[in-house]
């Protein structure tokens, strides 16, 4: 028999939420890119001056290919720019208001305006080509 009483999954799900906020938050100079989600999208925009957000999907393999992409620009643009992760799946909401209909897709924030969108796995010298027209 199992006896779970209403504290036991109380403490699960604050330990969950707990878990959640501590991947969610915003540091000043991440050194990889940064969980978003629809909680703290909108706060991610604000807060970092160029911000550039790879939109995937955990089945998508496009996506896949573009990740180790997105973690090497992070580490060279560390302190310039901030790379998230959103993954559309989960948030929707954000996916349908930037109209994101292929995946993997960069949304480009600078200034919290969206400045630049690109659309597939491409490789780390076009994406950073773009980037450049953005950095000052």
């Amino acid at each position: 028999m199992l006896r779970y009483g209403s504290s036991h999954y109380a403490r699960i799900k604050e330990a969950e939420e707990a878990k959640r906020a501590l991947a969610e938050r915003l540091v000043e100079a991440p050194a990889g890119p940064i969980i978003l989600t629809g909680r703290n999208f909108d706060q991610a925009i604000q807060k970092y001056p160029m911000l550039v957000v790879d939109c995937w999907a955990e089945w998508c393999s496009p996506c896949r290919i573009i990740a180790p992409v997105i973690e090497a620009l992070a580490r060279q643009y560390q302190g310039q720019i901030v790379f998230g992760k959103l993954d559309v799946d989960h948030n929707q909401e954000a996916a349908m208001r930037y109209q994101i209909m292929s995946i993997p897709t960069l949304l480009i924030f600078k200034e919290g305006q969206l400045v630049g969108t690109k659309i597939g796995a491409l490789p780390r010298n076009a994406v950073g080509e773009e980037l450049l027209k953005y950095v000052n």
